[in-house]
């Protein structure tokens, strides 16, 4: 009798080693909190648990065991990126992604011009095509 195992919450995340984003948008929101792994972080910010906003990634402190959930990524207008050998950066594929798959109904990319450089049609207009 085998049990299954459960699948690794990093599995949902882009891993970018010795890198660690810095807001200049004093908007954008982070929280920390010290956890012992990256699953951990991982498994919080899939579930946006005890946090007051959408976890876009988190970058993980090797070295004192802290996790830092942030309303952003790397693509977020008013981050900078900065090298940084302590922390691991980890965005959550489904905002770093620049593909649709399938329908595109759980698509949160950046990506707004057609494969023709036309540009998309915004979600609140009905014209020139209704939804």
């Amino acid at each position: 009798e085998s049990k299954g195992k459960r699948r690794n919450p990093l599995h949902d995340f882009k891993k970018t080693g010795e890198l660690m984003l810095i807001k200049i948008n004093k908007t954008l929101e982070v929280k920390t909190k010290l956890l012992n792994t990256t699953e951990q972080c991982a498994k919080r910010c899939s579930r946006n648990k005890g946090l007051s906003f959408t976890c876009k990634a988190f970058a993980y402190d090797r070295v004192t065991k802290r996790c830092h959930w942030l309303s952003f990524n790397s693509l977020t207008n008013g981050v900078r990126k900065k090298q940084d050998h302590a922390f691991d950066l980890y965005e959550k594929k489904d905002y770093v992604r620049n593909c649709i798959i399938g329908k595109g109904a759980d698509y949160k990319g950046t990506i707004s011009v057609t494969k023709s450089g036309i540009q998309c049609q915004a979600w609140n207009s009905m014209i020139p095509h209704e939804h």
